[in-house]
């Protein structure tokens, strides 16, 4: 669940900043403040259009707040801040999204100081305070985020003595600040990026965003059921560079969704259907579609060496990969007809723990700029398509894919895994199919008894005979001599690495042998988005194809939406 906030400095000068924004980044939800627009002229339709369902706290003057969430209406909790009923200025708004309960602030200015104003800005600061508290106290992942017009630390903002005098550097609010955070909320921007700069608001004077001479005065603050699933935290700073922009950039966090707890049923007098032994292990499935999981880098780099490079789309970029993949995504959901669909990336610029333990591990891998490009944009295509990804530093897609074949199966459901890797072999079950691509677009269906026909090992066996058997593409060399047919047969023997090591088998590389078999090994406990069932949304593909001028592809989108 990605949530952004964004100071957009008047909502309606700078709509269409803020829809390339929502196009772009596509979070699940937007909190807005300095709407500066009265309730009856926020742009409600255009949003709504671009896919958000809204509410706002509209005022005419320098306030205004707002939450958006992305195919979903925000349901409000609060319109205002408790504390002093005189206060009419709309700069708080709060609302529960998804499970979690999201407060947006537009804390004042307080310049100049000292004067009214600052005061205002102190006393309003501690009856944000006194709510924090209670809002902390939930059994319930909150989230306040916003604008609130304070520099915690000198890191935060660029070297200067300019700021000297101004009410968001001054100790009263920074300490206000601090109280919060000494309730036990989290500053999830510094949790995730401890020592960089972070800079979230850039004064139009003075050419201080030519100069990068920023401060930090957006902040996303977590109780602690919403900080243990903070997965990832930003800001997105080119957005203050486009033209138009307001003089703030968007700060975002990411939270890793969670299932979906079942309430105990209450006892009724009325009488229910025995439940069989099995439904009480496995809860029923969402749909009696499968769950689609896709590898995308696999089939990115397929296209990209399949397709000629002379594939291009506006500006003359590359897009030999982003039609092959596309292509692809659209058969898959042709053919397959899944409740939903899943993709898993790799981050490339970051290491995983594989890394870590084994430095050679994927050695000597080099991509074209044209393909990690591309790589970059297809995300966007995915959720625009209205479908799920999945990408995390410290994650490979492998271990993405085992998470949500996991998952699903626990929920009772059915798996595809679309896959060009073979280590994904160690999936397959009875609830779990593997597609795997052969020559001329032909898929081959992998079960756990085609596992055992291919390698002679059970799909649990799978990171056993990797490590034994080696792995050239990612350089791991496996045990000297062994090869696939010695692996299986050791496996056979043996029934696992560790009883083949015990037997005494390879004393000389044992601890070298389990380190390979992690190397293999799928990480189900990845952070995953929700796998909820979802609904195409072909127009939203169709209208970015159409932006990026691959119109065929856009075309075929556009007749996939008008079957319905």
């Amino acid at each position: 669940m990605k949530i952004a906030t964004l100071n957009v400095n008047d909502v309606r000068k700078r709509l269409v900043n803020l829809l390339g924004w929502l196009r772009r980044a596509r979070p699940d939800v937007a909190c807005l403040q300095e709407l500066k627009a009265t309730d009856s002229e926020f742009p409600n339709a255009a949003i709504k259009k671009a896919g958000y369902g809204a509410i706002w706290r509209g005022e005419k003057s320098w306030n205004g707040v707002a939450i958006l969430g992305r195919d979903c209406e925000p349901v409000v909790t609060r319109t205002r801040l408790p504390g002093d009923p005189e206060d009419t200025r709309r700069r708080y708004i709060e609302a529960a999204v998804n499970g979690v309960l999201i407060a947006t602030i537009y804390a004042p200015n307080g310049n100049p100081q000292p004067g009214p104003k600052f005061k205002y800005k102190l006393t309003w600061m501690k009856r944000l305070l006194a709510h924090a508290a209670k809002l902390y106290a939930l059994d319930a992942p909150v989230v306040l985020a916003g604008d609130f017009n304070v520099v915690p630390a000198d890191a935060d903002i660029y070297p200067t003595k300019s700021y000297a005098n101004n009410a968001l550097v001054q100790p009263g609010p920074r300490v206000l600040f601090r109280r919060i955070l000494d309730q036990g909320w989290i500053d999830a921007i510094r949790t995730m990026h401890p020592d960089a700069p972070m800079y979230t608001f850039w004064d139009y004077r003075r050419n201080r965003w030519e100069r990068d001479a920023g401060l930090r005065i957006d902040h996303l603050l977590l109780n602690p059921k919403a900080a243990r699933r903070l997965v990832d935290a930003g800001v997105d700073r080119k957005v203050r560079g486009v033209e138009g922009a307001s003089d703030h950039a968007p700060a975002w966090i990411v939270l890793r969704d969670e299932p979906a707890h079942r309430k105990p049923a209450r006892h009724s007098e009325k009488r229910t259907q025995p439940v069989s032994k099995r439904s009480a292990r496995h809860p029923a499935p969402l749909s009696n579609n499968p769950l689609l999981v896709i590898d995308g880098d696999s089939f990115a780099h397929r296209s990209y060496y399949a397709l000629p490079k002379t594939i291009l789309r506006r500006g003359r970029k590359p897009a030999g990969a982003i039609l092959g993949f596309a292509n692809m995504l659209l058969r898959f959901y042709r053919d397959e007809h899944p409740r939903a669909v899943f993709v898993a990336w790799d981050t490339w610029d970051v290491p995983t723990y594989r890394h870590e333990k084994f430095p050679t591990y994927q050695g000597g891998r080099k991509f074209d700029d044209a393909l990690l490009e591309q790589l970059d944009v297809l995300p966007e295509f995915v959720a625009a398509c209205g479908f799920q990804n999945a990408k995390a530093p410290g994650f490979e897609a492998d271990d993405f894919l085992a998470a949500a074949a996991a998952a699903e199966e626990k929920r009772g459901g059915t798996v595809l895994v679309a896959s060009g890797d073979r280590d994904t072999f160690q999936l397959a079950s009875d609830h779990t199919t593997i597609l795997y691509p052969l020559r001329a677009g032909e898929m081959a269906r992998i079960s756990p008894a085609e596992v055992r026909t291919r390698y002679g090992v059970d799909p649990a066996q799978v990171p056993d005979f990797i490590a034994l058997r080696g792995d050239p593409s990612d350089k791991v060399p496996g045990a000297p001599g062994v090869g696939a047919a010695g692996a299986a047969t050791l496996l056979q023997r043996y029934g696992c690495l560790e009883a083949a090591l015990e037997a005494g088998r390879f004393p000389a590389m044992a601890e070298r042998l389990r380190l390979f078999k992690s190397l293999a090994t799928m990480n189900r406990k990845a952070p995953l988005p929700s796998l909820r069932s979802q609904k195409p949304t072909w127009h939203k593909a169709a209208a970015l194809a159409r932006e990026w001028e691959l119109n065929q592809l856009a075309h075929r989108l556009e007749e996939l939406n008008a079957q319905g």
